[in-house]
């Protein structure tokens, strides 16, 4: 008789365990993708600069608790500072995404990214990525040998959002001290500070606090591009007083299949810098101004030489309220999208 209610007695713990212990099966999948940047650097004491330093299972095994959020998947993709970024870098990296994505298992990717060129390559996801789950850019303004550094917390709260019901609709977004921002819309703001990403005017879409999403707002309507096997050289230019466009006449020389030009106020050159346009324009090449004022975008208010009235009479694409790197960016893909001319790409800068 002591036998069977021992025995009996076993079976129950064991049965308790089995539904109140923590079942790894039952967390939510995330891949870790990880190309580089502050966040997997440490002091270098020969240079007394941060270096790449840190591998990407090094990175993830870091963060307190994050085994128990979600079954991470590593994936290294590379390990530079994001200076050193590209777009040619960002359609491999899109193109990796797109591919864990598509395993049905994987409920979101994060991406472990530099913070100086974190906003492009969040936005070059945002256009080009087949899938719309969850993908979040993530970073560090400290490096991994400070004294108090704040990338695991933000790897912590980006598998979070990516694990999260609250995240959906989103498509790709840039994390950074609990802060939740729309890849279309965020900016970095500051050189050295940890609140450094904001989203202006258009707002957070969300905020993370005690393990949990909190919604905000929704995220701008996506448009979206195939990858083209090769990427149309895109000039950028910043105009600046005194600007005598020679800049703009050298690109248009000089192999440039579209201009970027960051005007000032509300998307406007001076006559010198218009002239040049106008010489662009007559070569065939597709030119977008925007403006280097942080908020609002470009609009047709100024009607006299290079404002933005009489530049969008000229042909010149008005860049809406995308900052010169993004305007960039999608000018590229839409250039590699349309064959019918230059008239047919205003359509993509109208959102």
């Amino acid at each position: 008789m002591k036998r069977i209610v021992y025995v009996t007695l076993a079976l129950c713990i064991a049965a308790c365990a089995l539904f109140t212990a923590p079942s790894y099966a039952q967390l939510p999948k995330v891949a870790i993708v990880t190309t580089g940047g502050t966040i997997a650097e440490k002091l270098d004491p020969k240079t007394g600069g941060a270096v790449p330093a840190v591998s990407g299972k090094d990175l993830a095994e870091a963060v307190p608790g994050l085994s128990k959020v979600a079954d991470i998947e590593v994936v290294e993709f590379s390990n530079i500072d994001s200076s050193q970024m590209t777009p040619a870098m960002w359609a491999k990296l899109s193109t990796t995404v797109d591919r864990l994505l598509a395993d049905p298992a994987i409920k979101g990717v994060v991406v472990t990214h530099g913070t100086d060129t974190m906003a492009e390559g969040a936005y070059f996801l945002e256009l080009t990525l087949k899938s719309d789950k969850p993908v979040v850019f993530v970073g560090a303004m400290r490096d991994a040998s400070d004294v108090s550094p704040d990338g695991p917390a933000n790897i912590l709260n980006a598998v979070i959002q990516a694990s999260s019901e609250e995240a959906k609709g989103w498509g790709v977004t840039v994390t950074l001290n609990q802060f939740v921002n729309s890849a279309t819309n965020v900016r970095k703001t500051n050189s050295t500070n940890v609140q450094t990403f904001d989203s202006g005017e258009k707002g957070y879409l969300g905020y993370i606090c005690m393990g949990k999403v909190v919604r905000y707002n929704d995220a701008p309507k996506r448009m979206t591009f195939p990858i083209p096997a090769e990427l149309p050289d895109v000039t950028l230019l910043e105009t600046f007083a005194g600007d005598d466009g020679s800049l703009v006449r050298y690109a248009a020389d000089n192999g440039a299949k579209g201009i970027v030009i960051e005007g000032v106020g509300a998307g406007n050159v001076n006559a010198d810098v218009y002239k040049a346009v106008q010489y662009a324009l007559d070569k065939g090449i597709a030119v977008v101004v925007t403006t280097s004022v942080y908020h609002s975008g470009v609009w047709p208010m100024y009607g006299d030489q290079g404002g933005g009235a009489t530049l969008e009479k000229a042909g010149v694409i008005l860049g809406g309220d995308l900052d010169g790197p993004k305007a960039r960016l999608l000018l590229m893909l839409a250039l590699a999208r349309e064959k019918s001319g230059r008239a047919a790409l205003g359509k993509y800068f109208s959102r």
